[in-house]
C-alpha cells in the first residue's frame, strides 16, 4: 500500500510522461500496484480485501437489529449471527460493527456536549441557580465530615457571580441554612430559583415540589422551577461554578486549615478571583462580574433564617466535649467517649445535646460558627473532677522490678493441679524464745581439748 506521499509523487510523475516501469523503479513499488493507483483502482489508506467479505451477507439482518434496539450488547448480537452462520471471531465481527457504523446513535441517551443549543436569556434580577458539589477527601480533622464534604453553590444567571457553603450533609435543614447564608452574601434575593430534581426540593419522578421545601420557598418568596428531564446544561452557569470551585480552590486548599478557615478563603477566591471575570452590559461596555451583580434588581434577604431543626452526630471526647461548628460544648462526664447528636433550630439562639435514644443531656447557648471558644458548666466541671478522681487508684503503683512470690491461694491451685493434698500453712509465731543454757553448751564444747 502506497503512502499519501508516495501517491503524489507517481501521480506527478506520469504527468510529466514517464512510464509505468519508471515510476515503480524510482518508488521501489510493484507495476501492478503503481498501474491500480494510476486508474484509481486502489486508495491511499485503504487496504484491499484479503478475500471474500464473510460479513456481507449479515448486513440487514445486523441493521435491522441494532435499529430495533440500539443498546443490544455485541456479544448478544454475536451469538445470532453464529446460529445463522457467520464463522467469523467476536473481535472481527466488533471491528466490522464500528467500521460500517451499523450501530444507529440513540437520540434519548446522547450526553448534552456536542449538542445544538439554544441561547437561554437570563434577565437581570430573575434567576438563582443552586446545585451540590461533593468534595472527597476532606482535612482528617474536620470533624463530621468523614470521606467527603458537600458544598452548596449558588450563582446568579444573569451576572455569573455565585457563593459557596461547606455542609456536613445534602440533608433538607443544611440546605436551607446554606441557603439563607448564601443568599445574604450574593446580596438578595432573585424571583426563581433553579434546581435539578434533587429530592431535597422536588420529587425527582415529577418535579413537583415537597411539601417541606415548600414552606422553605415561601419563606424566602421565590418560585421553584426544577430543571427538564435530561436537560443539564438548563442551568449551565452554576455547573461552571462547580467546575471552578473544585478545581481551581478546593484542589489546592491546604490540610491545616480549620472548617471556619476554609469557609473564609472561599469567600475570598470569590471576592478577588470569581467577582473579578470580565463581562459585557447591555451597552456593550467592558464590566466585570460584581460589576453586573451591583446592578441587578435583588429583593432583601429575610433577617432570619426558615424554621428547619439541623441534627448533627458526633463522638465525646475523654474530656466530655463535642465540637460543632468551630466550638465546643461540654457534656456530663457520663456520656465521654459515647456518640451523641447535636440538634439545634436555625431561628433558635440555643442548641442541644442528646443520646442516640433521644434523651436530652445538655442544652447550650449558641456561639457563633468559627468563634473558637469552649462552653463549658460548672456542674459538668464539678462532675468531671469527681468522676476523675474516683477512677484514679490511691495505692502506689507497681514496680517494674518486684518480687511477689505466689500466695497461699496460688499454691493451693497448683497442689491440686499436681494432685496432692493441699497443705494448710502453718500457724504464724506469735513470740521468739531464746534458751541460753544451747548456747553455754556450745561454749563448753569448744573449752575441751581434743
Amino acid at each position: 500500500m502506497l503512502t499519501q506521499e508516495d501517491d503524489v509523487d507517481i501521480h506527478a510523475l506520469r504527468k510529466r510522461g514517464w512510464t509505468i516501469s519508471a515510476i515503480a523503479r524510482h518508488v521501489g513499488r510493484d507495476r501492478k500496484t503503481v498501474r491500480a493507483y494510476l486508474k484509481g483502482e486502489r486508495t491511499v489508506g485503504v487496504r484491499a480485501p484479503a478475500g471474500e467479505d464473510a460479513f456481507a451477507p449479515f448486513v440487514d439482518y445486523c441493521t435491522a437489529r441494532l435499529l430495533e434496539d440500539p443498546h443490544l450488547w455485541a456479544v448478544a448480537l454475536h451469538d445470532e449471527v453464529r446460529a445463522l452462520g457467520y464463522e467469523r471471531s467476536y473481535p472481527s465481527f466488533t471491528r466490522v460493527l464500528r467500521q460500517r457504523g451499523l450501530r444507529p446513535p440513540c437520540e434519548p441517551c446522547l450526553p448534552a456536549k456536542g449538542r445544538p443549543v439554544a441561547v437561554i436569556e437570563h434577565p437581570a434580577g430573575e434567576e438563582t441557580q443552586w446545585d451540590w458539589v461533593e468534595l472527597p477527601d476532606p482535612p482528617a480533622h474536620w470533624d463530621g465530615y468523614g470521606k467527603r464534604a458537600y458544598l452548596l453553590v449558588g450563582a446568579l444567571a444573569h451576572s455569573s457571580k455565585w457563593r459557596g457553603e461547606l455542609c456536613e450533609s445534602m440533608d433538607q435543614a443544611q440546605l436551607a441554612a446554606a441557603q439563607h447564608r448564601i443568599a445574604t452574601a450574593l446580596g438578595g434575593i432573585t424571583r426563581d430559583w433553579r434546581f435539578d430534581r434533587m429530592a431535597t426540593v422536588v420529587h425527582p419522578g415529577t418535579g413537583v415540589v415537597t411539601a417541606s421545601y415548600a414552606q422553605i420557598a415561601k419563606h424566602f418568596g421565590v418560585r421553584v422551577r426544577p430543571c427538564p428531564p435530561r436537560r443539564g446544561n438548563r442551568k449551565g452557569v452554576v455547573e461552571k461554578a462547580n467546575h471552578s470551585a473544585a478545581q481551581r480552590w478546593w484542589r489546592s486548599l491546604p490540610d491545616e486549615l480549620t472548617v471556619a478557615q476554609a469557609q473564609a478563603s472561599l469567600e475570598q477566591f470569590c471576592q478577588q478571583v470569581a467577582d473579578q471575570r470580565g463581562r459585557t452590559d447591555a451597552d456593550g461596555n467592558r464590566c466585570t462580574v460584581a460589576d453586573l451583580a451591583a446592578r441587578e434588581p435583588l429583593r432583601l434577604v429575610p433577617a432570619a433564617p426558615p424554621i428547619a431543626v439541623i441534627t448533627a452526630q458526633r463522638k465525646a471526647s475523654a474530656q466530655a466535649l463535642v465540637s460543632y461548628r468551630g466550638n465546643t460544648y461540654d457534656l456530663p462526664p457520663a456520656h465521654a467517649g459515647q456518640l451523641v447528636r447535636i440538634t439545634h433550630r436555625l431561628d433558635a439562639a440555643t442548641l442541644s445535646i442528646t443520646t442516640t435514644a433521644d434523651v436530652t443531656i445538655a442544652v447550650h447557648h449558641r456561639r457563633p460558627d468559627g468563634a473558637g471558644a469552649t462552653i463549658r458548666t460548672e456542674a459538668h466541671i464539678t462532675a468531671l473532677n469527681t468522676a476523675a478522681l474516683a477512677a484514679s487508684s490511691p495505692a502506689a503503683p507497681h514496680r517494674s522490678k518486684q518480687r511477689i512470690p505466689p500466695g497461699a491461694a496460688a499454691r493451693a491451685a497448683a497442689d491440686i493441679l499436681r494432685g496432692a493434698t493441699p497443705t494448710a500453712d502453718p500457724a504464724p509465731t506469735t513470740a521468739t524464745v531464746i534458751d541460753l543454757n544451747r548456747y553455754a553448751q556450745a561454749a563448753a564444747r569448744r573449752r575441751t581439748l581434743p
